[in-house]
């Protein structure tokens, strides 16, 4: 059941988005053209403290016009590892930096029709180096403990899928670790 691409055009591109038309021949021998937005990878970042609190942000989402609490990410640069465009968000975004970060989980979260990444990672000993230089990403901080993620989900306060693998990943890692 493998599809193979036989070719690609740009159909737009900006630094942020490039939208591309496959010409792909589906398992069954048919081709077509198929629509594929190439973005870049994301890094997320769960800080975790010694209360088994993690650090998140209450951002508003013009795109979609909702307001909801998500965890520093960014994307990765060109050249860039992961886990060190990670350590710049966090950093840029809430004043923190990871001591060290290790990898939690790896999502493709539409792998129909981007091929974008998400890189989570977990810290456990950020430290406060001083105020965020990003002034635009969100209204506050907030360390929320982690017994109150579930019901955080529930409510509908964490909807970005980057936030969602997260956090759902960190609550299974947190539950292996006791």
């Amino acid at each position: 059941m493998r599809w193979a691409v036989h070719g690609e055009r740009a159909l737009y591109d900006t630094p942020w988005v490039r939208l591309r038309a496959l010409e792909v021949e589906q398992p069954d021998g048919e081709r077509c053209e198929y629509h594929v937005v190439r973005l870049r990878d994301v890094a997320v970042t769960a800080a975790v403290d010694d209360g088994r609190r993690v650090l998140m942000m209450w951002r508003h989402r013009f795109v979609t016009g909702t307001w909801a609490w998500e965890l520093p990410m960014g994307l990765v640069e060109d050249g860039e590892e992961p886990v060190a465009a990670a350590a710049r968000e966090l950093e840029e975004e809430t004043g923190l930096r990871a001591g060290s970060l290790r990898p939690l989980i790896r999502a493709e979260p539409a792998a129909g029709i981007t091929d974008s990444r998400h890189f989570v990672f977990r810290t456990d000993d950020a430290a406060y180096v001083g105020e965020p230089v990003e002034r635009n990403e969100s209204d506050r901080l907030e360390w929320i403990a982690l017994p109150q993620v579930r019901a955080m989900i529930e409510r509908g306060e964490i909807v970005s899928s980057a936030t969602l693998v997260a956090v759902m990943a960190l609550l299974l890692d947190v539950t292996m670790d006791s």
